[in-house]
Formats: C-alpha cells, structure tokens, sequence
C-alpha cells in the first residue's frame, strides 16, 4: 500500500487509541511487525494554544517510523494551524479524525460529529491539506447510525479533497464501540475511489484480521 511516498508492506496497521497508543505502546507494537503507528488524537484547540499536555502527546522517536499525527477539531483555521505545528516535528503523515464517538467531541461538530455536516468536513480536509506539505489521511465511521451509512459518498469527498487515504471504522456513530462491526460495505468503498482503504474495528486477532482481509479485499 503506498500513501504518498511511504511504501507499507503488509499494511497492518495500529489504530490511533487514546490513553492507550502512547511511545512505550507503539514501540511494542512496532517490534511485534506493526507497518504504520499513529499518536493518541490530539485536540488542534489544545495544540495551537500551546497546551505543553497536548503538545507532549505528538512526541515520537525514530524508529517508530512511519508515523502518522491524528489531529481532531471543529475549525478549519485551528485544523490548519494544528497540521502545521504537527508537521514541523516532521512525522510521515498528519491524520484528521473524523470518527470519534465520545459526547464531548462529536457536541462541537469535531470527530464523528463530521458525518452531520460532510461540506464542513470535505473544507476542512481541504483546507489541511493545503496546509501541510505531507500526505493528509483521514478516519471516519460508516456512518451516523444505521439509517445514515453514507460512507461510498464520504469516501468520493475524502478523495476529492485531497486526503491519500481513509481509514474506516466499521461500525456508526450511534455504536460507540459496541456491536458487531459491518465490512460488507468496503468493496463497494474501494470500487468508488482510488486512495486506499483502511478497514478498522473489531480486528482484534490474527484470525479476524485475515478473514477481514478475504472478504473485504
């Protein structure tokens, strides 16, 4: 899989965790044959106010490479200048969350709150990515619930906009993280658009992780 100039083999990726995909947990799960880490998400309201909390989050060493920053936020000028913080510790990708479930987020139209308003979200990928010199991904969900599973449109938007990439939480909103996670929609995805398609949600073993790379292509 090729995301702007980073080759990634086998394309197994860590999912960006908050409280949980800190230095000490990425460098285990680089060793174990992880292709890809990312940061915890990092508030761009925090970053670009000089939260020293925040700015601590984005921090990574050498041979976790490659290295994605996850940033998430509700405007796009904040996003902009947050991307160009993140960039000058030069990671291999800046990623903008786009699937975040948690109350807190989604009420100011940030993470998943996204899905609700996808011109919002397709200026805002838009505007990062004329911000930062480096390939821009984006995470996002299937949908809002299950009446609102829009991810084929989303994906065409993400593309558009300039993102190299979109990683797919398969399950809505309304889930959080439970339920059974649905990948039945990702070959009408990656039929619709070129960037890779990153399948997220639920892998949580080998066995799964292949059965979702048989059936999901």
């Amino acid at each position: 899989m090729q995301i702007g100039k980073i080759n990634i083999p086998n394309a197994i990726l860590l999912a960006p965790m908050e409280d949980v995909t800190d230095i000490a947990f990425r460098l285990i799960c680089k060793r174990l044959g992880a292709d890809l880490v990312y940061t915890e998400f990092i508030n761009s309201e925090g970053l670009i106010r000089n939260s020293e909390k925040t700015k601590q989050k984005m921090l990574f060493l050498p041979s976790e490479r490659p290295l994605g920053i996850q940033i998430y936020g509700n405007s796009d000028s904040s996003m902009e200048r947050a991307a160009q913080m993140a960039e000058e510790l030069q990671p291999d990708l800046i990623d903008i969350n786009a699937g975040c479930w948690v109350r807190k987020v989604i009420r100011h139209g940030a993470g998943a709150g996204l899905l609700q308003d996808l011109k919002k979200m397709e200026r805002m990928i838009s505007s990062v990515v004329k911000a930062v010199k480096l390939p821009v991904t984006v995470k996002t969900r299937l949908g809002w619930d299950e009446r609102s599973k829009k991810i084929v449109e989303v994906a065409r938007i993400v593309e558009d906009a300039g993102a190299q990439a979109l990683t797919i939480h398969c399950r809505t909103r309304s889930q959080g993280q439970k339920g059974k996670p649905d990948y039945s929609l990702i070959p009408d995805v990656k039929k619709a658009v070129k960037i890779p398609i990153i399948v997220n949600g639920g892998i949580t073993s080998a066995i799964i992780a292949e059965e979702v790379f048989a059936t999901t292509g």
